[in-house]
């Protein structure tokens, strides 16, 4: 408590920078909860299609991630040193590669939608109900790519509160929308069109605020050669972040895969577990943001102590709110899993699944607050190496055994992804005390 209290400046800075991102979290979050519900309201199968849906979407979110991360490493550390300049360029490149890959998985997602969605494991009836959702969500997929770079950039530079604004008024309208066509009988494709809408208008507040910040978005000629060097380095730190991703989603297509294998009503359970458990994620990954950003901006005063101290006083304030939300998830489980379905069967097992993963919030606190720390460093090779065995090794590997060898399914899976958490939270935490990323250059 002490040690707190002599910290309580850096801890308001922290605090300042995370809440925004937690609420924007939680907003985010709710975009897909609320398609989730009201795809309940139609049938079982539309929960399962939006899962495949979002499945495939995290594979092509990679690629943005990937550049999100690298813009942030850059920004974060040239607006430590005070270098407005490269901010701008750093902001401009990453917005242009953004532009760029969105286009292209657009035109692949409209041309080979039939193998895309066939290789999720999904039977033919779940996907022919997913074609339609798919298709108005993946192709306009520039909405999502320039939404989660733009949010990358503002935050770097210590602005965490406007990406909190944009998507509570994406979320209101999705809310809306979603209420709307519903009772237009318009289904799931309704669904998908308030979506895409929302990401819309998250998207177009996100560039308003930029050129109100006097940050203008400028493509010329010479958008290839003048930031050479800031491209490269963007490109740099992104891809072992983006690879860490893709090896990620890849092993999550695979267990997925898996899961439909054993039932339809797992694949059902562990979706509507996996959005529930997506809420307990939230102060994790806003404390992460936060711990990022000032690594890099910390990094870029040239003060690592500083950096060192803010890493270990995120830990400690996401390990308390992740233990505390673990305690609430155990308990009351069964009760949230009821606003999700009726059906007794994929209850029991949503339940079961929860409770188990509430088990293990304080190593989901230290995993996500040294993997930014590290990634806001520019140290993302490590990260991609830790996550290839965690993720293969473990969660695939160990999860088949468990989940089909013996006969555990859903369960054993579930088993397998705490594992995962565990055993690479303490290699991340290793990490980070070994001190390498001290000696990153941006």
């Amino acid at each position: 408590m002490a040690y707190l209290i002599k910290n309580k400046n850096n801890i308001i800075t922290i605090t300042t920078l995370a809440v925004p991102v937690i609420v924007e979290n939680i907003l985010q979050t709710l975009l897909g909860t609320v398609d989730t519900y009201f795809a309940g309201q139609i049938n079982d199968n539309a929960i399962a299609a939006i899962g495949v849906t979002n499945l495939i979407m995290n594979l092509f979110i990679v690629f943005f991630t990937a550049i999100s991360i690298g813009t942030s490493a850059v920004v974060s550390r040239t607006f430590g040193r005070g270098e407005m300049d490269k901010v701008r360029e750093a902001i401009t490149q990453s917005i242009f590669l953004g532009i760029i890959i969105s286009l292209i998985l657009g035109v692949v997602n409209v041309l080979f939608y039939k193998p895309i969605l066939s290789i999720s494991g999904a039977t033919y009836e779940i996907i022919d109900l997913t074609r339609p959702y798919y298709l108005v969500v993946a192709v306009p997929i520039i909405f999502l790519c320039l939404s989660l770079i733009l949010s990358s950039c503002l935050r770097a530079t210590k602005d965490t509160t406007t990406p909190m604004i944009a998507s509570a008024f994406a979320n209101i309208l999705n809310i809306i929308l979603n209420i709307i066509f519903i009772k237009m009988n318009f289904g799931i494709v309704g669904l998908a069109l308030a979506t895409t809408i929302s990401r819309f208008i998250n998207m177009a507040i996100l560039l308003i605020k930029l050129k109100m910040n006097n940050i203008h978005i400028r493509f010329n000629k010479g958008i290839l050669t003048g930031g050479k060097d800031t491209l490269k380095s963007i490109i740099k730190i992104g891809a072992p972040a983006g690879m860490e991703k893709l090896i990620m989603r890849l092993g999550q297509l695979f267990y997925n895969s898996m899961i439909i294998s054993i039932g339809v009503s797992e694949y059902v359970a562990h979706n509507i577990a996996g959005n529930i458990e997506s809420y307990t994620y939230i102060p994790a990954l806003g404390f992460g943001v936060a711990t990022a950003t000032l690594v890099g901006i910390t990094l870029g005063e040239g003060n690592s102590e500083k950096s060192k101290e803010i890493v270990y006083l995120a830990d400690i304030i996401t390990t308390i709110c992740m233990v505390l939300i673990g305690i609430l998830l155990f308990i009351f489980a069964p009760q949230i899993v009821k606003i999700f379905t009726d059906t007794k069967e994929v209850q029991i097992m949503v339940v079961n699944v929860l409770r188990l993963i509430a088990l293990f919030q304080c190593f989901i606190a230290i995993t996500q607050i040294f993997t930014s720390a590290l990634q806001g460093a520019g140290d993302t090779k490590f990260p991609m190496y830790t996550t290839f065995i965690g993720i293969w090794g473990i969660r695939v590997g160990i999860g088949y055994f468990l989940g089909v060898v013996m006969n555990l399914g859903l369960f054993g899976v579930w088993i397998a992804y705490a594992l995962d958490i565990t055993v690479r939270g303490i290699l991340f935490m290793v990490r980070f005390n070994h001190g390498r990323w001290q000696n990153i250059t941006i």
